[in-house]
């Protein structure tokens, strides 16, 4: 299991439910195809759960 995952929104998120653009923000994508490092833990894989269909997660 790696330490750190790539999160890249690709998927745009109008339309989409005020709580999931909410959770996309506070991942730190503010643009569509934006790519954030964020540390692979609980909080950051239930948070990617939820928005899963607007983004892509890579190991890093």
């Amino acid at each position: 299991m790696a330490d750190r995952v790539k999160v890249t929104l690709i998927k745009s998120t109008i339309g989409a439910v005020p709580k999931n653009k909410k959770t996309i923000e506070a991942l730190g994508l503010t643009k569509l195809c934006k790519t954030v490092e964020l540390p692979n833990n609980a909080a950051t894989q239930g948070a990617v759960r939820k928005v899963a269909p607007y983004v892509k997660v890579e190991e890093v």
